[in-house]
């Protein structure tokens, strides 16, 4: 039996690579979650098994699942997680820590050694953060001369793979952990994309898998119908016959990618920073808004003009499917949920469309990039605490007196190469 060691035992992950796993049959997960105790305890205390429920247009179905086996606290319990990683057992690490968890310089993609946390990890016996448990995980297999390993992100970072790899290069020779050679000669980092909507599990969400089930599980999750993991073919070592679950395996994850974060990704932060603001909670409500929903496709016809020739031709369809699964009032899937680490995720699913298209051709997506700045002004004005790793720099750019150059200062923090002008713009 094969064996995965997840960081980052969330929603999504329970909703997407653990059922895709446990569809394949023959491997098992050890689950890392960074500093939810509570879901260790409760995910404990069940044997690693939750439900999930699955949303679709036939209603509701229900699933098991039991793919988990060992579970472990990473802020409790670094040490337990960096034998994990060197388990001879273990041949693959997946992560979904989200953008802001690989602690990356925005602008080149680097691990940012000036990160409060890296240089926590850096001067510490043991790490916290999973780029330093995943870094010390690695140096103790190859010094234990364990097997190769596959290293998955599973997080929207466009070119995931490639800038972990960068990232946990960076930490080795920073810590002096001297496994240079066996990450060039024995890890490998594929690309991926993933793509699933699971909201956060509300109390609504649980009654409703619990009365289909007919059990009480306060650790269930829900999520749509539709499921897709695209992954680069770059494994070091063996995994689960995750194509029979309907991965699909290919050379190059970019249009994939680009498809995903310009059009799916791109238009929930539009929804939630827009939807926001017009007095909305959900997506299904905030795509429901004639003038959200006009202001949708107006993106989406910007973004279909970026994608490469490979996913181009079936925009169309991608886009109608969209409509149809942000539409489901039953997923719930909420506005401040999509609106959280804007600064970051702005940087790779909006910019992108601009810097491609030129910003006097893309009045939707700085539009939307506009609609961000309202909801982040607002919420700093009112004395709400943003969610943002770059709190602080946001509440002196969107203040009442932000100083010189602040449009430029924001448009570099998310990676928005525009005229003056245009900066100007998105400030008022």
């Amino acid at each position: 039996m094969g064996r995965i060691v997840h960081l980052g035992l969330g929603n999504f992950h329970r909703a997407h690579q653990a059922l895709y796993t446990a569809q394949a049959g023959g491997w098992k997960i050890t689950g890392v979650a960074m500093r939810n105790a509570a879901l260790c305890e409760a995910l404990e205390a069940s044997g690693g098994a939750y439900h999930l429920g699955v949303r679709g247009k036939d209603g509701l179905s229900v699933e098991h699942l039991t793919v988990h086996d060992r579970i472990i606290l990473a802020s409790v319990a670094p040490e337990d997680v960096i034998k994990a990683i060197a388990d001879p057992d273990a041949s693959i690490v997946t992560l979904t820590i989200t953008e802001k968890g690989y602690h990356l310089v925005a602008e080149t993609g680097a691990l940012d050694l000036g990160s409060d946390a890296i240089k926590a990890d850096l001067a510490a016996i043991l790490p916290s953060t999973g780029i330093g448990l995943l870094a010390f995980g690695l140096a103790a297999r190859a010094k234990a001369g364990a097997e190769p390993m596959t290293v998955i992100s599973c997080d929207n970072i466009s070119g995931n793979g490639k800038k972990l790899a960068a990232a946990i290069a960076d930490f080795d020779r920073a810590a002096g952990l001297g496994i240079a050679g066996y990450l060039n000669d024995q890890v490998r980092f594929p690309d991926t994309m993933v793509d699933r909507i699971t909201p956060a599990t509300t109390s609504e969400l649980s009654d409703a898998i619990a009365e289909k089930s007919g059990a009480v599980d306060p650790i269930s999750v829900m999520t749509e119908a539709f499921s897709e993991w695209v992954i680069e073919d770059d494994f070091a070592a063996p995994y689960p016959d995750w194509k029979s679950a309907g991965v699909e395996v290919v050379v190059d994850v970019a249009p994939f990618e680009k498809r995903k974060l310009r059009l799916l990704n791109a238009s929930h932060s539009y929804l939630a920073y827009a939807g926001l603001g017009r007095g909305h909670e959900f997506v299904h409500e905030a795509i429901s808004d004639p003038i959200l929903r006009a202001g949708v496709e107006a993106l989406w016809d910007e973004a279909e003009e970026t994608l490469p020739a490979e996913v181009k031709q079936s925009a169309g369809a991608y886009r109608t499917a969209l409509i149809e699964r942000f539409s489901v009032p039953e997923i719930r899937h909420s506005l401040v949920q999509i609106a959280m680490d804007g600064s970051l995720k702005i940087r790779e699913r909006l910019s992108p469309i601009i810097l491609a298209r030129g910003a006097d051709r893309s009045p939707a997506a700085l539009g939307a990039i506009k609609a961000w700045v309202s909801f982040a002004r607002k919420t700093c004005r009112e004395g709400g605490l943003l969610n943002d790793p770059n709190k602080e720099v946001l509440a002196r750019l969107l203040s009442d007196e932000p100083g010189q150059d602040a449009a430029a200062q924001l448009c570099d923090l998310i990676g928005l190469d525009i005229p003056h002008d245009a900066q100007a713009g998105i400030l008022t």
